[in-house]
């Protein structure tokens, strides 16, 4: 038996770096549509003045690989040499045992600027501590490492980067980056008042089906076979190789069960007790298999306020949507139209899905009392007084019977801080005057857009702001799309 040869290692790390070619080998990643994150994240990976290593985090599936190829295609844009730019999948078993300095000796000269990027880096034992020792000892390299064991990843960086590295979420496709894949965007919403509200929500009904991976929206044969891709690909591998190996959990068919539960129920109320009887699980178990659900961004978790936006002392009931809707296509087989209930629920999963993209995701809630329930609230960051609030509607209900705007008449009555209101439909787009504060009617289909555009917008402004002027500080690390 002879050991792997340096020679044969070369050659892989050369397949893997096609851009080292003198004729400038281009990638088929090149050519695919940018993300709506790329710009923030490339200003962050490739700022010299930032002495921190780039780590991003995010699902299975959403692209992570993708953007890090065009990364390297904007880089070369920028002049940097395609030698001194060094991409490796640490998860290649011929690089098992490998040392991360190791593979700085490839780059054609360490002495000059340098962009290497390190895939997949759950992989690698205590990566941490090499990482940071890497940045530490190479300040004028850019390194930038990925994975999709993403609470692992979190923890580490926590742990041991204190200072040395930033995080970057990555998370699903938002409605309005899915438009713009296929190519829509500009046809279907050609203005904030200008859309064309039963095309739009054909596109919203496919979004909730397919639209969260940009694979899936892209490539027809995987769209045909969602459950081949994202429950076999994304969701398997989630629940039978990263929370196993992160967690030391045994019985896996025990998180597979809760997790189909879960994902059935999307968009329902639930409590531990509840939950338990109906999967037969313990409590403890379904609480600790929660987090971890959560943490995999496989589920988001909401908890509940009351009328006032009270939270309760004790937590004994809450809502879990699912982290990307189209999870649940690949379990139970698409929505149709005809289903309303349940586009209903698959739509609250949907904004709780856009709004992961906002810096302050961890301050929304949902309120029910003994009379009313509305699905989505916000609290202000400095005094955690309820700034606005949102009723998911599909249908037009609304448009005949003034009662559907009870419950949100009711929690703005009672929280003199709420300065917006909104009701969702399905082609209703009005205002109804009620004093103190207007609701605002929007289609279900139309928001989702909006929020996933504003909030993408509002996050890469303000992260380009500091990343230009260099203030990585801890206000940074705090507003860096972070959905926990």
């Amino acid at each position: 038996m002879q050991a792997i040869s340096e020679q044969d290692i070369l050659k892989r790390v050369q397949r893997d770096n096609p851009w080292w070619e003198v004729d400038g080998k281009a990638l088929p990643e090149w050519r695919y549509p940018k993300r709506a994150y790329f710009d923030s994240f490339a200003r962050l990976a490739l700022n010299e003045k930032i002495k921190r290593a780039a780590v991003l985090l995010g699902p299975r599936r959403v692209g992570k690989t993708v953007l890090i190829k065009q990364l390297v295609d904007y880089a070369i844009r920028l002049e940097w040499s395609p030698q001194a730019i060094l991409y490796v999948s640490v998860d290649t078993p011929i690089y098992a045992g490998m040392r991360l300095e190791h593979f700085l000796s490839y780059l054609e000269n360490t002495d000059d600027r340098a962009l290497v990027v390190f895939d997949e880096i759950q992989y690698l034992k205590n990566w941490e501590v090499h990482l940071k020792d890497l940045v530490d000892s190479f300040p004028h390299i850019k390194f930038v490492v990925s994975g999709s064991a993403a609470a692992a990843l979190r923890l580490k960086s926590n742990e041991s980067g204190a200072g040395r590295f930033t995080e970057f979420m990555l998370p699903p496709l938002t409605f309005q980056e899915f438009l713009q894949f296929i190519g829509r965007e500009n046809e279907l919403v050609l203005a904030p008042e200008v859309f064309d509200a039963d095309a739009l929500n054909v596109a919203f009904i496919d979004y909730l089906n397919y639209g969260g991976y940009p694979e899936a929206v892209l490539n027809d044969e995987i769209r045909a076979n969602p459950d081949q891709f994202v429950r076999n690909d994304i969701i398997d591998k989630v629940l039978l190789k990263d929370l196993p190996a992160l967690y030391g959990i045994n019985d896996i068919q025990e998180l597979n069960r809760l997790f189909s539960f879960l994902a059935y129920n999307a968009g329902n109320e639930a409590s531990l007790e509840h939950i338990a009887n109906a999967s037969g699980l313990a409590k403890p178990t379904i609480k600790r298999y929660i987090d971890y659900l959560e943490s995999a961004f496989l589920i988001i978790k909401v908890s509940l306020v009351d009328q006032s936006c009270r939270s309760m002392q004790r937590e004994r009931t809450f809502k879990v949507y699912l982290n990307n809707p189209s999870m649940r296509a690949a379990l139970f087989g698409p929505v149709s139209p005809s289903e309303g209930a349940l586009i209903g629920r698959l739509a609250e999963s949907a904004l709780f899905s856009q709004r992961q993209h906002s810096t302050n995701f961890k301050n929304l809630r949902y309120a029910r009392w003994k009379d009313g329930e509305v699905d989505m609230i916000y609290l202000g960051n400095a005094n955690h007084k309820p700034l606005w609030a949102v009723e998911v509607k599909w249908s037009d209900r609304v448009g005949d019977n003034k009662s559907e705007l009870k419950a949100l008449k009711s929690l703005i009555a009672s929280n003199p801080s709420i300065e917006t209101a909104r009701i969702t439909s399905r082609t209703i787009n009005q205002i109804f005057e009620h004093a103190p504060v207007p609701i605002r009617c929007t289609p279900t289909a139309l928001y989702c857009y909006s929020v996933g555009r504003d909030a993408a917008r509002k996050n890469n402004a303000e992260l380009e702001r500091k990343i230009a002027s260099a203030e990585l500080d801890d206000e940074l690390e705090s507003m860096l799309l972070d959905p926990t």
